[in-house]
C-alpha cells in the first residue's frame, strides 16, 4: 500500500470514529447538540476576531503601510472595550461567587485564565508588529518616531519652546506623601510615573560615614488628552519627517516639574477600570438620571489592567502594583508606547498619500435621481439601499423632506447611535417646529455612547419633540423610521428599514442596507411597533416583520427546521446568513440539527462565532467565513431556500442571546423579486470572496483562503464598481478615479 492510501485510510478511519462518537448519546443515535463540546467560548472566539484585524496590521504584501497603522489602532481600542466590558464582567461573577458556566462549559474564573494567557500573547503580537514591521517601513517611508534623547539642535530648541508655551502650563504633577494619598488615575488615561528623592537629602552621610540612601517619593503627573499625542518636529537634516509623542517629552522635562527634587526613575502606565455599567431599572425613579449618575463611576471603577512600560524600576511598580491591587495576570509589560491608538493620529498626518487608499465617494441612489421628492420615488417601487457603496444622502433626506413637507402629519424614528452633528437630528427638530407630531425614541443605554445620546434626547424634547428613553429592561436596537403623509387617496405611510444606525459618518465606513417601502402592511406593522414602543402595547399579529425579544427567535427557529424538514425529504435546502456575531446556543443547536439533516449552511460571521464548523456528524454542512475588509462588515441577512421559493430577510439583530431575549429588534422580508436577487447577489458575492475572507476550521483557528489558480474576488471592492456602473456616464466627462478598498476592520 502506498503512504498515500495508508494516510487516506487513516484520516477516513479516525473521521468515522468521530463520527460514531458524536452519536452517541441518546439511544437513537442522534448527536447531543447542545454539548458543551459543540460551542466555543464566546471571549476566546472574539479575540480570534481581534487577531484577523490584527492579521491586516501585519500584511505587508497587499495592506498599504497607514491602512496597517489604521488596523493596528483599531486593535487595540477593540481590546481597551472587551477588557473594560466583557473582562470586567467575568471579574463581577467571580466577585459574586457566581457558578454558572457558559456555552462552552467554562465558569468565570477558568474563562478570566484562558484569556489572560491569550491577551498578553495578543499584546506581545500587536507590539511586534509594531516595533519589527511598521516602525522600521514607515522610516524606509520618510517618518521617523523619535525618542527624546535622538533629536538634532534645531528640533531641541523647536520642542523647548513648544513644551513651556503649550505643554508645561497644562501639567499637574502629584507627590504621594503621608498628606497627600494616592492620586485617582482616570480610566484609560496614559501617566507618567517617578521615583523622586529631595536634593537636600543627596550625599548625606550615615553615623558610620557610608552615604545614606536617599528616602524616594512617589510622583505621577497625567498626559494630558487635551493636547496633541503626536508632534510633529522640524524634518531631519536629511529630510525625514519626524514625530515625537507628547509622553516622550513631558519624561524629558520632568525634572522641571519637581526642581527641588531628583528623578531616580520614571515608567509611563495606564490602567484600564469595570466600565460594565450596572443600572437597576426596577428602581431608578428617573432612567435619565441614573444612566448620568453611573456613567460618572465609569472613570473610576474597579482596576482590572495595569499596563507599564517594560523595564520599569521594581520599586516604582511596587507602588503602582499596591495602591491599584493588581494581580500578576493583570499585569502587562508593553515594550513600546502604551495605547496604540496614536496610530490613528499618525494616520491622519498629511501627505503619504501613496501609503493610504483613497478615499473612496459614494454613488448616488439612481432610483432616487429625478424624483421629485423621496416619497414620489419610493411610491413607484421598493428601493434597496447599499452603504457604503451608495450614498447614505437619501435617509437623511427622507427625514428632512417630511420636516418642511405641509402633507406630512407624523415622523417616528428611533435612534441607537448617531453622529456628533446629526443632520438627522436637525431635521426631527426641524419638524416639531414646523407642527408635526415627531416621536423619537433615543436608546440612553448604547454603550460609550450614554452621554451623547442623553444630550440629544435633551435637544429634541427642547424642540417640542416626544422623547421616549428606551424601555425598562430592554435595549432598543432596531432601524425603523415612518413618516405619515396625506396623500390624495388618504393617508400614506412611507418607512425605511435598516440593518445600521442612522449615523451619517459611520454610513461612510460600515457596510449596511437599507429598505424604503410604502407597503401597506409593513407600515401597519410599524405603527404596531411604535404603538409597542410608546404605550405597551402589543400587536394580535405581525403582518411582515419579524420582531425581538418575543417572536423573532422563535421564527428563525421555525424557518431553520422547515429547512430541515425539507432536506429530509429530499427537498432543495439551504441557508446562507450573515451577521456579525453568532453565540445563541438554540439558535446553533437548530443550525446543527438542520446540518445533520442534511442542509447545506453558509454563514459570513464578521466576529464572534461559538459555532463549531466541520464537526463529523454534527456541522460537516455547516461552512463559516468572515469578512475583514476596508469597511466594517455590519449588516446582517438571512436566506433560506424554502424549497426553492427563496425567502430573503435583513435586519438589525445577530443571533445572540442579547439580541433575541434582551432587546427590541426588527428584522424585515425583501419581498419585491428584484431587490430579492440584488441581496442574493450581494451575499454570494461575499461568499465568493477570496482576497478579505478568513476560513473557519475544524480546530477553532482561521485562516485565508487559497488564492492559488483562482480568480481574485475582492467583494467589497466589486460593491464600489457595481456601485458606481449604475449611474450614467455624462458625456464628455473625464473618468474619475475612485478608491478601490482592499483592507479594514
Amino acid at each position: 500500500m502506498a503512504p498515500s492510501d495508508s494516510k487516506k485510510m487513516s484520516s477516513t478511519s479516525k473521521a468515522a470514529e468521530a463520527n460514531a462518537a458524536a452519536k452517541a448519546s441518546d439511544g437513537a443515535g442522534v448527536p447531543d447538540f447542545t454539548a458543551p463540546s459543540n460551542f466555543y467560548n464566546r471571549e476566546i472566539s472574539w479575540l480570534g476576531f481581534n487577531s484577523r484585524c490584527l492579521s491586516e496590521a501585519r500584511d505587508s504584501k497587499i495592506v498599504p503601510l497607514f491602512e496597517r497603522l489604521k488596523f493596528l489602532s483599531i486593535t487595540e481600542s477593540n481590546l481597551d472595550e472587551f477588557c473594560m466590558v466583557r473582562i470586567a464582567s467575568l471579574k463581577d461573577q467571580v466577585h459574586a461567587g457566581y457558578k454558572g458556566v457558559d456555552i462552552a462549559g467554562m465558569n468565570s474564573q477558568e474563562q478570566l485564565d484562558a484569556l489572560s494567557v491569550k491577551v498578553h500573547e495578543f499584546v506581545h503580537d500587536q507590539y511586534s508588529t509594531f516595533n519589527r514591521s511598521i516602525v522600521p517601513a514607515l522610516l524606509k517611508a520618510g517618518l521617523k518616531i523619535a525618542a527624546f534623547g535622538e533629536l538634532e539642535e534645531a528640533q531641541k530648541n523647536f520642542l523647548h519652546k513648544y513644551y513651556e508655551e503649550v505643554i508645561y502650563p497644562v501639567l499637574t504633577p502629584m507627590a504621594l506623601d503621608s498628606s497627600r494619598p494616592f492620586p485617582l488615575v482616570r480610566n484609560k488615561s496614559l501617566n507618567i510615573g517617578a521615583l523622586i528623592s529631595a536634593k537636600e537629602n543627596s550625599g548625606k552621610l550615615s553615623r558610620k560615614g557610608k552615604k545614606k540612601k536617599p528616602e524616594m517619593e512617589f510622583a505621577t503627573v497625567q498626559v494630558p488628552s487635551v493636547l496633541p499625542r503626536v508632534i510633529e518636529l522640524p524634518a531631519l537634516s536629511d529630510g525625514t519627517r519626524t514625530v515625537i509623542l507628547l509622553e516622550e517629552v513631558i519624561r524629558g522635562y520632568i525634572g522641571e516639574l519637581f526642581q527641588r527634587y531628583d528623578v531616580v526613575c520614571t515608567c509611563a502606565y495606564r490602567v484600564m477600570r469595570n466600565a460594565d455599567l450596572t443600572i437597576d431599572e426596577e428602581e431608578a425613579e428617573d432612567l435619565l438620571l441614573e444612566i448620568q449618575r453611573q456613567i460618572k463611576k465609569r472613570q473610576w471603577g474597579e482596576v482590572i489592567k495595569l499596563e507599564v512600560e517594560e523595564g520599569v524600576d521594581k520599586k516604582l511598580l511596587k507602588v503602582l502594583r499596591r495602591e491599584f491591587k493588581i494581580a500578576d495576570a493583570d499585569l502587562y509589560y508593553i515594550p513600546g508606547p502604551l495605547d496604540l491608538t496614536f496610530c490613528m493620529k499618525l494616520y491622519g498626518l498629511d501627505g503619504f498619500d501613496e501609503y493610504k487608499e483613497k478615499p473612496y465617494t459614494p454613488a448616488p441612489v439612481q432610483d432616487f435621481e429625478g424624483a421629485a421628492s423621496v416619497f414620489d420615488a419610493i411610491r413607484q417601487k421598493d428601493i434597496l439601499v447599499h452603504h457604503p457603496y451608495m450614498s447614505f444622502d437619501p435617509v437623511v433626506s427622507f427625514v428632512s423632506q417630511a420636516a418642511v413637507d405641509p402633507d406630512v402629519l407624523a415622523i417616528k424614528q428611533t435612534l441607537y447611535r448617531v453622529s456628533g452633528n446629526s443632520p438627522i437630528i436637525k431635521a426631527l427638530a426641524t419638524a416639531a417646529d414646523n407642527g408635526k407630531q415627531v416621536t423619537v425614541l433615543v436608546e440612553l443605554k448604547a454603550r460609550f455612547d450614554e452621554e451623547h445620546n442623553i444630550a440629544w434626547a435633551k435637544t429634541l424634547e427642547k424642540a417640542g419633540c416626544h422623547v421616549i428613553y428606551g424601555l425598562l429592561g430592554l435595549k432598543v436596537h432596531s432601524k425603523i423610521t415612518m413618516v405619515v403623509r396625506r396623500e390624495e387617496d388618504g393617508i400614506r405611510r412611507y418607512v425605511h428599514l435598516g440593518t445600521g444606525n442612522y449615523n451619517d459618518s459611520t454610513a461612510k465606513i460600515y457596510t449596511d442596507l437599507g429598505l424604503f417601502t410604502c407597503s401597506e402592511s409593513i407600515g401597519q406593522d410599524a405603527t404596531a411597533v411604535f404603538n409597542m414602543l410608546s404605550g405597551y402595547s402589543e400587536p394580535d399579529r405581525w403582518y411582515k416583520l419579524l420582531v425581538a425579544p418575543i417572536w423573532l427567535k422563535d421564527g428563525f427557529k421555525k424557518m431553520i427546521r422547515r429547512e430541515a424538514e425539507n432536506a429530509k425529504a429530499g427537498k432543495p435546502a439551504f441557508i446562507r446568513a450573515k451577521m456579525n456575531s453568532l453565540c445563541d446556543p438554540e439558535i446553533i443547536s437548530e443550525l446543527y440539527k438542520a446540518s445533520y439533516a442534511g442542509v447545506q449552511i453558509d454563514l459570513l460571521v464578521r466576529g464572534i462565532c461559538c459555532l463549531k464548523a466541520g464537526q463529523p456528524g454534527i456541522s460537516e454542512n455547516i461552512r463559516v467565513r468572515s469578512i475583514v475588509g476596508n469597511f466594517l462588515e455590519h449588516a446582517r441577512i438571512f436566506w433560506f431556500s424554502n424549497d426553492g421559493d427563496d425567502e430573503v430577510y435583513m435586519g438589525s439583530a445577530d443571533w445572540m442571546p442579547r439580541n433575541l431575549d434582551r432587546r427590541v429588534e426588527i428584522v424585515f422580508p425583501v419581498d419585491s423579486e428584484e431587490l430579492k436577487e440584488e441581496v442574493k447577489h450581494i451575499l454570494t458575492t461575499e461568499f465568493e470572496d477570496n482576497v478579505k475572507a478568513h476560513l473557519l476550521l475544524p480546530d477553532g483557528s482561521y485562516e485565508k483562503i487559497d488564492k492559488r489558480g483562482k480568480k481574485l474576488v475582492n467583494s467589497q471592492e466589486q460593491f464600489c464598481k457595481e456601485a458606481w456602473a449604475k449611474v450614467p456616464k455624462k458625456k464628455g466627462t473625464k473618468k474619475e478615479r475612485r478608491f478601490t478598498p482592499s483592507e479594514g476592520i
